[in-house]
């Protein structure tokens, strides 16, 4: 089984909760001789912002024209985010709640790989249809304040937008661990990012045994 770990945080373990999330779901695969593990650090790549450049690195390819420099990145960028999750059976999604939503270098993962014809297409009928289905997303996500009740659920942008581009949009079954409300809880921090972690850990061992399985 291949598995795409898509790491989203560039803070140290020791300070942001879903970095320690992806060191220890990274722990727990390390030794599985079973699964075939590559992270994509959205942080370490060089990722220039979707844009313009893009669109016009894609005329001049149609010209035969030359590229620029960030054309050319850009479209190296693009290919490579779309090669990783090609090639992924699991694509696993470690990162942060930032002012309600994903960090900006994530966004320009996702930006990369939401393509017609990639990870969806239409129906002569103009309806969505999904083309990874296969696969499946696991969401590794960590919020300080409380997003899971009626009142703030729909201020959460980070793990809900995930959600429905890799499962709504690209149709892939998805998976989710969330710690929350260590920021606002400060007394029971311990104990909730321990019960989270743990939940990681057993999501990192059901990939081992779905591969016994197959």
């Amino acid at each position: 089984m291949n598995i795409l770990v898509v790491k989203a945080n560039n803070r140290p373990a020791t300070e942001a909760i879903s970095s320690k999330m992806y060191e220890t779901f990274m722990e727990e695969v390390k030794n599985a001789q079973d699964l075939n593990v590559t992270t994509f650090d959205v942080f370490a790549e060089d990722m220039p912002y979707f844009g313009q450049d893009l669109f016009n690195a894609f005329g001049k390819m149609q010209n035969e024209q030359e590229l620029s420099n960030v054309e050319q990145r850009i479209l190296a960028a693009k290919q490579k985010a779309m090669d990783a999750l090609s090639a992924a059976d699991v694509v696993v999604f470690a990162f942060p709640l930032w002012n309600l939503t994903i960090p900006a270098a994530l966004q320009t993962f996702v930006d990369y790989t939401y393509q017609a014809g990639f990870a969806f297409k239409y129906s002569p009928e103009g309806q969505l249809i999904s083309l990874m289905p296969e696969k499946k997303a696991i969401i590794l996500s960590a919020r300080g304040g409380i997003y899971s009740t009626p009142e703030t659920a729909p201020m959460e942008m980070a793990a809900t937008y995930m959600r429905n581009v890799f499962g709504g949009v690209f149709g892939m079954s998805v998976e989710e661990v969330i710690i929350e409300g260590h920021n606002a809880m400060p007394d029971k921090a311990g104990q909730i990012v321990a019960e989270g972690l743990e939940k990681v850990t057993a999501v990192a061992k059901s990939l081992s045994a779905e591969t016994v399985k197959a």
